[in-house]
């Protein structure tokens, strides 16, 4: 066997033994769509952080996601704790048009997005 043949038979080989990762298994986060007015962010993150069960500690006063200080990121960041706590049991990321996915780690700084896979 040629020395290319052989390199290119060991090539998929270790192709074959990498696991793929299969349709709906990329990491998600649920973020605060861009335009949605605050008036309806803040009514969304009312009812995640409440009747939701969001965790929001995160996003209270000196804690790690308070900063920047704006109804977008703490929409975001409370979004996001609700759909990874519940999207396995039939949550969404809707919340009523003022969210959306993205498969960018929205995380900055001391401030972690969690996601579960």
């Amino acid at each position: 066997m040629s020395l290319w043949l052989m390199r290119i038979t060991l090539l998929l080989l270790l192709m074959a033994m990498i696991p793929q990762k299969s349709v709906g298994e990329f990491e998600q986060w649920c973020i605060a769509d861009e335009q949605t007015p605050d008036d309806e962010l803040h009514a969304a993150l009312d009812w995640a952080c409440g009747k939701g069960g969001a965790d929001c500690s995160k996003i209270q006063v000196n804690q790690p996601c308070y900063f920047p200080n704006t109804m977008r990121n703490h929409a975001s960041y409370a979004f996001n704790d609700y759909f990874q706590k519940y999207k396995h049991k039939g949550g969404s990321c809707y919340f009523k048009g003022a969210a959306m996915i993205t498969e960018l780690d929205p995380s900055y700084n001391s401030c972690q997005y969690e996601f579960i896979p």
